[in-house]
């Protein structure tokens, strides 16, 4: 039977990320069509057991492993890597699915060596045919969609997942067993040491899980000026993002880059405020399910690549389409903090 193994992520408050939700539901879909069970492996510190078991319940998890340690707390490629495999090698699994974040990035290739499975990272799409798996992933800069096909032979299969990317059909829940493990970790032995780690003071929903991203580009002018997106971020309950051109003129901070050089996103609303359209801005939001384009000028590359487009000032659309936002959604209409 083959079986379907996650690798799934969680906040600082213990929950789900949403891409991990996405994949899950994903897998578990999927392995209603094999008759296989989905498996799923949480690498952290001071886990809540029960609320993992409510969680993955949800999304139609049979067995979740916790692997709990207080060394476990930040992310150190090193024991992650020896924890993860481990677990792959006494599960084997035929498919091993991941959020391509941060994490992921890092994790998987090293998994895949490890393992001798094959590899595909950055996925938008997935079909699976029996046991033959194919994914799609966008290349060139969001130019061509490609299609890849897993040799059915081989395994483990890996891949990775844009954030935002799957939109499965709902699940029902399971009685997941939920099975926690305190690994023994010799500190002494670990040749990578986190010296520190500086989070984000930001309580803002993460770009790469945003389901609706407003960016502003050069034309804000200047830092005071995202207040406008920030306040209508605030309406739409979305995220704030930077062309790297906004983020180069010091108007922005790296954080918020959305773009080839900066971060990846599928929203399901993308908003692009006084963005021209380069190539490697697209790069990182090509795949974003609607594309609303302002831009006082008409011959801007972006309208060639929007589904919407509004010639105009931004600092006059937005105002506007704030207020109007508060109307519909019936909200009243206060400045927010930038």
């Amino acid at each position: 039977m083959p079986d379907i193994l996650v690798l799934a992520e969680i906040h600082e408050d213990k929950d789900l990320t949403k891409p991990s939700i996405q994949i899950l539901k994903t897998a578990r879909n999927l392995a209603n069509q094999i008759g296989g069970n989905l498996i799923s492996v949480l690498i952290g510190s001071d886990l809540n057991a029960a609320k993992a078991k409510e969680q993955f319940s949800h999304c139609g998890v049979d067995k979740a492993i916790l692997v709990d340690n207080a060394l476990l707390a930040n992310y150190n490629s090193e024991i992650y890597t020896k924890l993860f495999i481990k677990i792959i090698k006494e599960q084997n699994p035929d498919f091993i699915f991941g959020v391509n974040s941060l994490v992921g990035m890092d994790l998987f290739p090293a998994a895949s060596f490890h393992t001798n499975g094959d590899l595909i990272m950055d996925c938008t799409e997935i079909h699976l045919d029996g046991s033959i798996l194919t994914v799609s992933k966008t290349m060139y800069s969001n130019k061509v969609i490609v299609k890849v096909k897993f040799d059915d032979k081989r395994k483990p299969k890996l891949a990775t997942f844009r954030p935002n990317s799957l939109m499965p059909k709902d699940v029902s829940p399971k009685s997941t067993e939920v099975i926690t493990e305190k690994p023994n970790i010799d500190q002494s032995s670990v040749k990578q040491k986190i010296k520190e780690v500086i989070k984000s003071k930001s309580k803002e929903v993460p770009l790469t899980e945003a389901g609706i991203i407003i960016s502003g580009g050069r034309a804000m002018g200047n830092r005071d000026h995202y207040k406008i997106l920030f306040e209508t971020a605030e309406v739409l309950g979305a995220a704030v993002g930077a062309s790297r051109a906004a983020v180069d003129s010091g108007y922005a901070p790296h954080s918020m880059q959305v773009g080839q050089t900066g971060k990846t996103v599928s929203p399901q609303l993308y908003i692009a405020c006084g963005i021209s359209g380069a190539i490697q801005h697209f790069a990182g939001m090509g795949s974003s399910k609607v594309i609303v384009a302002i831009n006082k000028d008409p011959n801007a590359p972006i309208f060639k690549k929007c589904d919407y487009g509004i010639v105009d000032d931004l600092f006059k659309v937005v105002p506007v389409l704030k207020e109007e936002l508060c109307k519909l959604l019936g909200k009243e209409c206060t400045a927010a903090k930038s």
